[in-house]
This record gives C-alpha cells, structure tokens and sequence, in this order.
C-alpha cells in the first residue's frame, strides 16, 4: 500500500509552514507586495481567478505543488481523461468528460471507442427537443407542450435544475420547466396542480427506472395524467424515459424509441452532460446545450495541459487542501453575485461533499486527517442580510468563493453596478477588515460620545483575515456556465488526489437507502408489531408512536 500523504516528508513541511503564515494578517501581505494581484491571479477559458486574498505566498505554491507532484496529479489526471477504471470500488471510468468531447477524439473504455454511442444520443436528443419547441410533438389531444417536469433524485435533478435556472433567460418562451424530487407529496403537489394535463411533459430519469422515490412520483403523476386525460394510451404522449431498462420502460407505457441512453461510467453527480441533461436541452434549445458542452470541454483541455501552477483548477483545489488540512478548515461557502447561480452552491453540495466524504484512501486504510470541508452558501447581496455576520465576526476561518458577473443576462439601468459593488466590498471587508484603531476613529467621526465609543468599540471591530477567492467573468452563457461547473468537477478531482481516496463512489449514500427499504413495509401494513426486523430502541418507539397515531386517525 501507498503511504498516507500525511505522514510525508512534503506534509510535515507545510504544516510548519503554515505555523509562520497563520501570524501573518492578509493585509500585511499585500503591503508587502504592491503587484499581488497580479502575482496571484490567473486568466483562462474567459475566467478570471483572483487567489491573491488567501493566506499564501510564492513559497507555499511551490510547497502546494510539490505535495501535487508527490500524489502524482498528473498521472492521476491522464489516467481520468483515458477512461481507466479509476473508480476502482466500482470497477467503472469515470468518463463525465467523454460526455462532452467535442473534439470526438477516441475515448477507449475496455477496448471500445465510447464517442459513437455519445454522439447517437446527442443526435437523437436533437429531433426531440426540435419537435417540442416547433409543437410538432403534440400530447394526447392534439396540443402542443408547454410544461416539461423532470422527475428524478440526486444528480437527475440537482445538476439539471441548476442549470436549467442558470440559464432561464435561454429558455424557448413558451416553455416553463419543473423539477420533481422529492417523495414528501407536497412536492408532487404543489406542482401537478399549476399544470394542465394536457400540455405537460414528463421526463422520468433513472437509469435502472427503480429508484424508489423516483418510481414514487413517477407512478403518481402517470395515475394523475391517466386520471385527467381517462385513457392509458396518454401515457406515451406525455412521458419520456432517461434510463437503460427497456423492459421497465415499456411495462410503465412509454415508447421505447423515446427512452435515452446512458451508461454505467457516468456518476449521477457528473451526469448533467448526459441525456439526464436532456430537461436543459429541452428548455434551451439543443444548440445551446452543445454550448454548454463546448465550454465544459475547453476547461478540460486546460486542466488536462494546462502547467500545474498556471492550471486553474488545480490551484483552486490545492488551496482548498492547504485550508482543510493546514489551517483546520472544516467549511467553505460559495457566493454567487449573479442571481442566475442561486442553485449553484446546491448542486456543488452534492459534487463535494458525495465526492470527497470519504474515511479511507482506495487501498481502504484508514484516514488520520480532515478530507471533505462542508459547503454551504446563497446568492450574494442576500446572504449579507442573513449570514455576513458569521464570515465577518464569527470565530471560525471560513474560506470563500465570490462568483461575479461583469454583465447581467438583463440590462436594468443600475442594478448590476450594485451587484459589483457588493461583491468588491464584501471580499475586500472579509480581507481587511476594521482594527481598533480605524473603528476609534470611525466612530469619532461619526460623532459619538466618548463614554458609548468605548462601550461600542469591541462590538464594531472586525478582525479581517478571512481569505477567498473572486472568480470573475463577462456575462453568465451556456459556455461559461459549462467552463465553471467543468472547474469545480475538476477542483474536487484535485482534493481527492491529494487525499488518496476516490471521489467516484458513494457507499454512504446506499446505507439509509436499504434501512428505508426495510422500514417502508411495516409503514404501509396495518399488522400491531412494529417490524420484523429488528431496529434501535428509538426507531422502534418513532415506529410504534406513528403506527398508533395512523390507527386512531378519524377515516
């Protein structure tokens, strides 16, 4: 077995590095160095990554990519892009970027080219989404869509949802989008009765069309359309299926030759470039959904080439490493100035967190250090009016990621000269902030009494020193939304390097799965034991208590 990164020679270095940099305040750094913005920024694929704001120096980069150079980044990253089987707990590739190759440059997975079979859905893709937006596709009484719900769980319906929110102002006018997730029935409901029947399109999404709280409300809108429309027969006009079981596909009532492929390469979390895409091809168009994939493949290639510390994603995850491990980061939040992102930091919980929540390197030794930090966030201008206080205040070190749009998808005469000055105020207050003496002089200024300044005066410092990073570009289209989330996939891929463990699996996720299945018999009988299997003392009694509530509940 591999050694543990941490109990490496390149580890012990910059842990002791980081002793000498945890006494140096931000705004110390900058004074020493009047080019640090340019010293510590970089420009790529119409993306500009302003690090200078973190708590590094030349000397920690080269200590960053010495750590890169002893996990073997590279080798792991050649190994990602050749569709070896890195996700070695499932046996599988890990080919999300297969998925938007448009350089249709051979992909080989166990011997066989996998680009004929991605570019014949993407050409079957293509027709549909043209026959909903020219009303060519018509539902069970002759009218054209004008509703398409998506009905999936987990990456078919976080990455999806993101993006087809990201790109709303890319959506053909007629159209309004859903997404169905959970199995709570106020989600199911709260939905189905905006809609009418008989414009409505659903896409079903799972690949073996069994996951069960998919199924759930997918079994639930088929009663109520049926129910609506009276007739099963409707059931092919207004389903569709992104899954690879045909058999289950056709038992539900939907037409085989409107069931989309993909494959078992394809981690749900990284599934958005494939047909699980298809509600955002469908919403945008198909030649904008291309455009998604050609940006995501442009930051591909630059992380694939690109030197290690002119690479933006690896600088991005290696400073993620440096907090986590070095600084004892636990959480990191993301801050989109641009309201069109308000589901990114949903969708990148999911990347992260399912990614890199891991106990145990491949080789399944045991873990001595932090891997995955919590992620968390909200669009920016907002979060100032609910969770500044912590970032500004608070007692934790809380690295930030500020994502700003120079230009607004719409043009209202001052709002995006508000949205920029925000974000600019906020990284550069999180960075500086206030010591005593400047609040004493602020507050002179201001004219309080000396007696209230003094008792004022702790509660109106700010300590600074909060690091971030500003990633900045023109205007929020197709490419560039495809550039940024391709560069979170491949900043995660970085940390899990670094890490040793695989960021392609998620056992955990599977656990509460099986416990639900057991538990969800004894739910829908009406028998006075509580289980047949047996359980912890608390779930039983949870069990118990709802079972007799259910009883004497009035019919």
């Amino acid at each position: 077995m591999d050694t543990i990164v941490s109990h490496t020679h390149i580890w012990t270095t910059l842990q002791n590095h980081q002793k000498y940099l945890a006494s140096v305040h931000l705004r110390d750094l900058f004074a020493l160095d009047s080019q640090r913005f340019e010293n510590f920024s970089l420009e790529a694929c119409g993306l500009l990554l302003d690090y200078s704001k973190n708590h590094l120096t030349t000397n920690t980069l080269s200590l960053l990519q010495e750590l890169a150079i002893k996990t073997k980044l590279k080798n792991w990253i050649h190994q990602e892009f050749s569709g070896e089987t890195i996700n070695n707990t499932e046996q599988r590739a890990a080919l999300h970027t297969a998925l938007r190759n448009r350089s249709n440059q051979a992909i080989l997975v166990d011997g066989k080219d996998v680009m004929p079979a991605i570019n014949a859905v993407l050409e079957k893709i293509r027709p549909f989404v043209d026959s909903v937006h020219s009303g060519n596709w018509q539902g069970y009484t002759g009218k054209k869509i004008e509703s398409i719900v998506n009905i999936g769980i987990g990456g078919s319906d976080l990455g999806p949802s993101m993006v087809a929110r990201a790109l709303k102002a890319y959506h053909h006018p007629r159209l309004k989008s859903y997404f169905v997730s959970n199995v709570d029935a106020i989600h199911l409901g709260e939905i189905l009765q905006d809609l009418d029947p008989e414009t409505t399109l659903f896409i079903i999404a799972s690949k073996t069309f069994t996951t069960q709280e998919t199924l759930l409300n997918a079994n639930s809108a088929r009663k109520w359309l049926v129910e609506k429309l009276g007739d099963d027969k409707a059931v092919a006009k207004h389903f569709v299926a992104v899954s690879t079981a045909t058999k289950k596909v056709i038992q539900f009532g939907i037409d085989p030759s409107h069931m989309f492929e993909f494959w078992d390469w394809v981690g749900g979390r990284y599934s958005l470039w494939s047909a699980i895409g298809l509600p955002i091809a469908v919403m945008v168009g198909m030649d904008n959904f291309e455009k998604l994939l050609e940006g995501a493949h442009e930051m591909d290639q630059h992380f694939k080439t690109a030197p290690l510390l002119e690479n933006m994603p690896v600088l991005m995850g290696l400073i993620d490493v440096w907090y986590n491990n070095f600084f004892g980061s636990t959480t990191q939040v993301v801050l989109p100035y641009d309201y069109s992102l308000s589901l990114f930091p949903a969708h990148l919980q999911q990347l992260v967190m399912e990614s890199l929540g891991k106990r145990v390197t491949r080789e399944g030794q045991q873990i001595d250090y932090s891997t995955c930090p919590i992620i968390w966030g909200a669009p920016g201008n907002n979060g100032q009016h609910a969770f500044y206080q912590l970032l500004h205040q608070g007692t934790r070190l809380i690295p930030a990621d500020f994502l700003i749009a120079i230009e607004s998808q719409y043009d209202f005469p001052g709002h995006q000269d508000a949205v920029l000055s925000n974000a600019l105020a906020q990284s550069h207050a999180l960075m500086m902030g206030r010591n005593t003496e400047e609040t004493r002089k602020a507050l002179t200024d201001a004219g309080l009494d000396i007696q209230l300044l003094e008792q004022q005066l702790p509660h109106r410092v700010f300590k600074g020193n909060q690091p971030s990073n500003t990633l900045v570009y023109q205007k929020l289209t197709p490419e560039i939304l495809g550039k940024l989330i391709a560069l979170y996939e491949h900043k995660v891929f970085v940390q899990s390097v670094c890490w040793g463990i695989n960021p392609f699996d998620q056992w955990g996720v599977e656990l509460g799965k099986q416990v639900a299945s057991d538990l969800l018999p004894t739910l829908q009988n009406t028998q006075t034991s509580v289980t047949t299997k047996v359980h912890d003392a608390s779930t039983e009694g949870l069990l118990r208590y709802i079972k007799n509530k259910r009883n004497y509940l009035p019919s």
